[in-house]
């Protein structure tokens, strides 16, 4: 999608989409645009609807904000016209930008057409591709001010949030660890971030204990994944931050199996592609900051080979873990990419995000994430940047009156309570026995809201949740 700033559309032929604030429902007087009346008895704005007419060669669609709108609803508002009117839109397309937008109103608007081009039936032979994705298609903004930079990085963030979608919907048999280690090196060629991929035998030489006893039953290979972006413009002081992302690119339970259903485990990586789709973003957008991400790759099978409860394994940190349940996998995984991380990088801020719990989802259903930190600052600016986009997050303790749920006879530490109550706050604990005591790190467990149900399919499917918002928080650092 390329974008073009017009100031009227005076000579313009073709779809015209046009943002309405809410007037009264009662109100006599007519919406009226580009010598078009609307009466406010059929269109008044409502948030939500929608009103579409055909007049001088024009097909305008009238789209209604109510009378106020955030950031992500406006941004679905435009996804849900991109998406379910693509038949009315023509390859010549503009966009009215009212005088009271903001940029951010105006990023999401753009972003928001082009995630409308998402379709979920990636192996249907009928696929239709959207009008939006041929190569010569520009959207044009009406507006006297300048909104292209804005424009461009809302295509940007739509992009990044694009490829985690893939990455999250495609089969457990399409996205193996090995298949997301060849997306992380063919983007960083793209988009200009440096890969290293440690397989199997350079994790074992490594140490990656725990990492490589979660895919000992699996085929397919384990793949840890590091990435290192550096900008191109030069700082004196550089800030430096760490992201690490779950990457279990199907999860069984190994043999403490899943036994209410697992069709949606392909989705267990979604963590790990949210920090590769957030790292193409901030490359994209040459964010002035040092990022090194960790994204440990498994798959957690059912074999032979399969480690076992009570097993006690060795992590990269030297510390021994009892295994308790060996559908507590993610935490094993990230233990040893947080350990990695800050012995071989130091970043001064560490991020980990994770489909990590079904605790979380009890406690907040589908609408946040589950923040844990016990920074302040921290815990201020993600909840800040989580708000602004509507990916919000709300944070759980860290009390040292949970570290009792991970504490082992056998071990130094055990992976997992035993206990129905408080499950994402142990995960969280355990993460934190690993961490050295860094005094910036955040955990985010985003079991409840990395994939979902909406209006865009039928079935669960990704959300691409944690993209914009931690590219987003490190923007703001």
């Amino acid at each position: 999608m390329k974008t073009n700033i017009v100031q009227n559309i005076t000579d313009f032929s073709g779809t015209i989409l046009i943002p309405v604030y809410e007037t009264y429902s009662k109100s006599i007087v007519p919406i009226v645009y580009n010598g078009l009346e609307i009466s406010s008895k059929v269109f008044f704005g409502k948030k939500d609807t929608y009103y579409l007419v055909e007049k001088n060669n024009n097909t305008y669609i009238f789209i209604g904000l109510g009378k106020e709108i955030d950031y992500k609803s406006l941004k679905t508002a435009f996804r849900r016209i991109s998406s379910k009117h693509k038949d009315n839109f023509s390859s010549n397309v503009a966009l009215v930008v009212l005088e009271q937008f903001t940029e951010d109103q105006v990023e999401a608007m753009v972003s928001g057409l082009l995630l409308g081009t998402y379709n979920l039936g990636h192996f249907k032979s009928d696929k239709i591709e959207h009008p939006f994705l041929d190569p010569d298609f520009i959207l044009n903004l009406v507006s006297e001010k300048d909104y292209l930079a804005i424009a461009k990085k809302g295509i940007k963030i739509a992009k990044a949030q694009l490829a985690t979608y893939n990455l999250v919907d495609l089969p457990p048999n399409t996205v193996t660890p090995k298949y997301l280690a060849n997306w992380a090196k063919e983007t960083g060629v793209k988009y200009g971030f440096e890969v290293e991929i440690l397989g199997y035998e350079a994790s074992k030489i490594a140490g990656l204990g725990a990492f490589l006893a979660v895919g000992k039953g699996s085929e397919n290979e384990p793949q840890f994944i590091i990435i290192n972006y550096t900008p191109v413009v030069e700082l004196k002081q550089l800030k430096h931050v760490g992201l690490v992302g779950k990457g279990i690119t199907f999860d069984t339970g190994g043999l403490n199996i899943k036994t209410a259903g697992m069709v949606h485990m392909k989705c267990d990586m979604a963590g790990g592609g949210a920090v590769l789709g957030a790292m193409q973003l901030i490359a994209d957008l040459q964010l002035p900051v040092k990022v090194t991400a960790i994204v440990p790759c498994a798959e957690n099978s059912v074999d032979a080979k399969s480690f076992l409860p009570s097993d006690v394994i060795h992590s990269y940190s030297g510390h021994s873990i009892e295994i308790i349940d060996t559908d507590a996998e993610g935490r094993l995984v990230l233990a040893d990419g947080l350990s990695y991380l800050i012995k071989n990088y130091k970043p001064e801020y560490i991020v980990d995000i994770a489909t990590l719990t079904g605790s979380s989802v009890g406690t907040f259903g589908y609408e946040c994430g589950a923040l844990f930190t016990n920074n302040a600052e921290m815990a201020k600016k993600l909840q800040e940047s989580g708000d602004a986009i509507g990916e919000r997050l709300w944070p759980l303790p860290l009390w040292d009156a949970y570290k009792s749920d991970i504490e082992s006879d056998i071990a130094d530490v055990k992976n997992y309570s035993g206990k129905p109550v408080a499950g994402a706050i142990s995960a969280a604990k355990f993460l934190e026995y690993f961490t050295q005591e860094h005094k910036a790190w955040a955990h985010l467990d985003v079991a409840g809201v990395a994939f979902g149900d909406d209006e865009f399919a039928k079935s669960k499917h990704a959300t691409a949740y944690g993209v914009h918002l931690l590219t987003k928080f490190i923007e703001n650092l």
